[in-house]
């Protein structure tokens, strides 16, 4: 459903000609940003690999057997990044992300807010923000919409 409230009136009408260029994009910029953001997490686990370290560090945080954690967890975060970046079955693994975040962000919650103590800020905020692209789906700029069709 369209928002059916009209948009408010700019202090600064002489913008209007750059925000309605550049609003479009905004979506583009929110998608690019999470994108790259798992991107560089799965890719930095898939080049490490699951070392006997790696896993261990899921069986610390309670993922027994480690091995399917780890390998689902960078495979979502490396190819879900790059359909991210180029909005391609955007609302699918949006989704996908945001359960991973909420399941990461359950693991830390006792150690409270803080990202300074390991807390689950950043995995909230992330999961948060990815939520609202399975909401939204990819947006003007995005391979979904090229395709003309979407999850």
């Amino acid at each position: 459903m369209a928002d059916t409230q009209a948009e408010p009136k700019r202090l600064l009408p002489q913008l209007d000609s750059f925000y309605d260029f550049a609003v479009p994009f905004s979506w583009l910029v929110v998608r690019v940003a999470i994108g790259w953001n798992l991107l560089v997490h799965g890719w930095g686990k898939l080049s490490g690999g699951a070392t006997a370290n790696a896993l261990k560090g899921y069986t610390d945080l309670g993922f027994s057997p480690p091995a399917p954690w780890f390998w689902t967890a960078t495979t979502l975060e490396t190819v879900g990044g790059i359909a991210l970046i180029l909005g391609l079955f955007t609302r699918f693994f949006a989704a996908a992300v945001a359960i991973e975040l909420a399941i990461i962000t359950a693991v830390y919650w006792h150690t409270g807010f803080s990202w300074t103590r390991r807390g689950y800020e950043y995995t909230l905020m992330w999961g948060l923000i990815s939520f609202a692209i399975a909401l939204r789906g990819g947006g003007p700029y995005s391979l979904d919409r090229k395709l003309g069709k979407e999850l």
